[in-house]
């Protein structure tokens, strides 16, 4: 369990999917760029089993804006699109309307 205040401590973001790339070293992962509005991401996710590219460039996500980078399997990725999972698959979480790069979600 966490506290509130752990749970304060994460920032979560409005962004939308720019461009979908293959990751050049592994075959269930893509390379993403978002954006924030101010700024631009690069996301590694694990969705492509889930999604083409085309079903996803444009969409808007919700990113987990303040993760520490990482590299994943050489590749940096600069957050985290938010996904939920069930035995139907996997779906990225998307707003319920269109809604302004960087916003903020509570």
């Amino acid at each position: 369990m966490i506290t509130i205040d752990d749970f304060r401590k994460i920032e979560l973001k409005i962004a939308t999917i720019k461009e979908v790339l293959d990751h050049p070293n592994a075959d269930r992962l893509y390379v993403i760029k978002v954006s924030l509005g101010a700024e631009e991401r690069q996301v590694v996710a694990g969705i492509k089993a889930y999604y083409k590219p085309e079903e996803l460039v444009g969409k808007q996500v919700v990113l987990v804006s303040n993760l520490e980078s990482a590299l994943l399997r050489g590749v940096e990725s600069q957050g985290m699109i938010l996904a939920a999972s069930d035995v139907n698959g996997v779906r990225i979480l998307i707003p319920g309307q269109p809604m302004e790069l960087g916003s903020i979600v509570k």
